[in-house]
């Protein structure tokens, strides 16, 4: 799929995690590169960092595969999907994300 913008992308990267399971599932991810780099940071081994990608990535594309059933974006669009899984990261700690998606899908349909 072709996107002129971050903001287009939003809306498709958001109905590619309708389901809460995927959600959860990155939310795990994001918060490993958090605590990979404070790890990192406390014990000053940098090799804590190479690790960040696997987990991560291996959490996410595992929910995207099992649970939602369809392609990571990160395969078509790698930086705008690192972008919104920080976004969707800070939507599920602050309670925003299940509006986004509702907003979203209405859109679709």
């Amino acid at each position: 799929m072709h996107f002129s913008s971050y903001e287009e992308f939003w809306p498709h990267y958001v109905r590619q995690h309708a389901k809460k399971a995927t959600r959860v599932w990155h939310a795990v991810g994001t918060s490993c590169v958090f605590l990979l780099l404070l790890t990192a940071l406390l014990t000053g081994n940098w090799w804590w960092v190479l690790l960040i990608p696997v987990i991560a990535y291996g959490l996410a594309w595992y929910s995207h595969f099992f649970i939602e059933g369809n392609k990571p974006a990160t395969f078509g669009h790698p930086v705008w999907s690192l972008r919104a899984d920080f976004r969707m990261y800070f939507y599920i700690l602050t309670g925003r994300m299940e509006r986004e998606v509702q907003k979203a899908v209405s859109l679709n349909k």
